[in-house]
């Protein structure tokens, strides 16, 4: 049997994590991502953006060879995700005329058109156009002005662009891998229809994604995106100032943070020690962790005042009803959902995906995967919407020769 197939692949710094779906339907005649398969592998030649085209290559066919061979099937084409500093957002105004009187698709199509007319720079791409607002007349706070009577139709368009070199060496990487880029998906956008629930961005949230790399935030309220922003600090800045503060190898401080890493230091006992590497090959020491909880806890500390300054700065505190959801593998550590509450003065809550998603939803119920589920969940909108973005592929035979001619050549 032929099924849409809709494949996501989230290149971190530290990580590449792929997701296979397909799009099917629920008990109630739903459209849900049926959970396929799962893929992962360590990320090479990625330091925000790509700096190596081979070992990126070899991230991706890893996380996605993985995923494919528990789903049983091949995809063509890949959802992937895109972030960092390069990324730019501004909101642009649209205005059109209502010709016949009565707002209509067309309208609203003509409204978006002339608010993503904007002169980009040769070297920037756009990667969204986000609806924020409509005016209709003199009439402010219009969701859906379809149907209106009207004489002019205006619209706030939130732009995300990009460096069109970072997309182009995005694309060439997973090209070489074996798939084609259906669409480049700016992270925060992916994570968040992950992990965040229509009422919250109703009533107010700010999502923080938490990489190896960055930190991402996207803000909503009033149902519409308010702001995205990336910081250039992640769970490898915890690291690194493990390998500072504790004198051990980049390895070692990876693991001593996945291990023992504690991110709200009242939380440790602080009678209790850890064994870590020596300072000559084959000795160990005894360390407290309290100590790796306190280098944690400071980076982290950083991080949150750095966001907090974002959404204080901005003006968007005051309507986050519903506090912040935490997400992204760096998100993990024991601690960081109470140091996050201690900074905010806010509820908050992590973020996993799971609304949605039928089939092996168990296997992708944790931070990292939010981006990867987010860009399958895009990709099962895009196909919902306009029947295009998926792969239809047979399982069986078919997908083993493609398989077998990829690993060939």
């Amino acid at each position: 049997m032929s099924a849409a197939l809709v494949a996501g692949v989230d290149i971190g710094t530290t990580r590449t994590c792929a997701v296979v779906a397909e799009v099917a339907e629920d008990a109630r005649g739903h459209t849900v991502a049926k959970i396929l398969g799962v893929g992962q592998a360590r990320t090479q030649g990625v330091k925000q953006v790509v700096s190596n085209i081979e070992e990126t290559t070899e991230s991706v066919r890893g996380a996605m060879r993985e995923a494919s061979l528990m789903a049983g099937t091949e995809v063509d084409r890949v959802y992937v995700g895109v972030d960092g500093e390069h990324v730019e957002a501004m909101t642009s105004l649209g205005v059109v005329p209502v010709r016949r009187g009565e707002i209509t698709p067309a309208d609203v199509d003509a409204v978006h058109e002339v608010a993503r007319a904007v002169a980009l720079g040769p070297d920037r791409e756009l990667l969204h156009a986000v609806p924020q607002e409509y005016r209709v007349d003199h009439q402010h706070d219009v969701k859906d002005p379809v149907g209106m009577a009207a004489v002019r139709l205006e619209a706030d368009v939130y732009l995300i662009t990009g460096s069109s070199v970072v997309g182009d060496n995005i694309r060439k990487a997973v090209q070489r891998a074996g798939f084609g880029v259906e669409e480049l998906v700016f992270e925060p956008l992916a994570a968040a229809r992950a992990v965040l629930t229509e009422d919250e961005k109703e009533v107010g949230v700010a999502m923080v994604d938490m990489g190896g790399g960055t930190t991402d935030v996207a803000v909503y309220y009033g149902g519409e995106l308010r702001q995205v922003a990336v910081l250039p600090v992640g769970g490898l800045t915890i690291t690194n100032d493990l390998v500072r503060g504790l004198s051990i190898p980049f390895a070692e401080a990876r693991r001593a943070k996945e291990t023992y890493g504690v991110a709200f230091a009242q939380l440790v006992d602080p009678t209790e020690a850890v064994e870590l590497p020596g300072p000559s090959p084959g000795q160990t020491r005894q360390v407290a962790r309290e100590l790796i909880a306190h280098v944690v806890e400071q980076r982290l500390d950083e991080i949150f005042g750095m966001v907090h300054e974002l959404l204080e700065c901005n003006g968007h505190l005051p309507h986050l009803g519903a506090g912040i959801v935490l997400t992204g593998g760096a998100s993990s550590m024991h601690g960081t959902r109470e140091l996050a509450q201690h900074v905010f003065a806010a509820p908050v809550r992590y973020g996993l995906p799971g609304e949605g998603l039928a089939g092996l939803a168990d296997s992708v119920g944790r931070p990292r995967f939010a981006t990867a589920v987010g860009l399958v969940l895009h990709g099962m909108d895009r196909y919902a919407r306009t029947g295009r973005g998926a792969s239809t592929f047979t399982s069986g035979l078919v997908s083993r020769v493609g398989s077998w001619i990829k690993e060939f050549f």
